[in-house]
């Protein structure tokens, strides 16, 4: 027997988001905005991406329309969560060579070919490491450290999404293809409804790997909206009783 479809018609409490496939009812207390690394390494010249040939010129924006995003999303009692991706300072949690990560990471193969640089990239306790200044988490928000691509691997995002009553979550960040849907794809798989907001993601590569990722999760793991639908239906919240 076949499960019966999301309702589509807010229940108490909910707002509805506009969104792809079809519009997403959620309870904004119910509902965690996810900050996917936006850190120095991948958004400020200088920066790991920067340094490694990637374009980041479109992460100044993308910065901005996040910044109004949180804002909005802490006045309407969303919870806001923080990554950051990165490593001890001597790289152990990166896995060394018998890690596919560290054959894969972008940061550990410009590190070997730029030995003058180990150390500054991704690194805890650096600048390249830190979050950029606009988005300096508040107090409530939560900010969790995570060693590989999804934000659910070795991290206690799920126990602490759990325990808060969250089901839905609304991504942004950086990179879309990698770290935004490897951790909207894992969230999908523990039942949880996410959204992308298309507008305040970046992807530092070919624009058809941001098509590419916005169709997947539009067909296969979720829900497209941007900032301004975001905000504007959290923004109708009713007040906490």
């Amino acid at each position: 027997m076949s499960l019966p479809p999301r309702p589509t018609v807010p229940r108490a409490g909910e707002v509805t988001v506009p969104a792809r496939p079809e519009n997403l009812p959620i309870n904004p207390r119910e509902t965690a905005l996810i900050v996917v690394d936006m850190q120095n390494a991948y958004a400020s010249p200088g920066g790991y991406l920067d340094l490694a040939g990637f374009d980041i010129d479109g992460a100044a924006a993308v910065i901005d329309r996040i910044a109004l995003t949180v804002e909005a999303a802490r006045a309407a009692g969303v919870q806001v969560v923080y990554f950051q991706n990165g490593w001890d300072a001597d790289y152990a949690e990166a896995g060394g060579e018998g890690s596919p990560n560290w054959w894969k990471s972008n940061a550990l193969k410009t590190m070997r070919d730029r030995p003058a640089l180990q150390g500054t990239l991704l690194a805890k306790g650096t600048w390249d490491y830190a979050l950029v200044d606009k988005l300096a988490p508040q107090p409530g928000d939560i900010v969790i450290p995570k060693p590989r691509y999804s934000a659910f691997f070795n991290t206690a995002l799920d126990s602490m999404l759990r325990a808060r009553g969250i089901r839905n979550l609304a991504f942004c960040g950086i990179a879309t293809n990698v770290c935004v849907e490897s951790t909207l794809r894992d969230g999908y798989h523990l039942e949880y409804f996410g959204v992308l907001l298309e507008d305040a993601t970046h992807q530092a590569g070919p624009a058809f790997l941001q098509e590419a990722s916005v169709y997947n999760i539009e067909k296969f793991f979720g829900w497209i909206s941007n900032t301004a639908d975001f905000c504007g239906a959290i923004s109708q919240a009713p007040p906490e009783a």
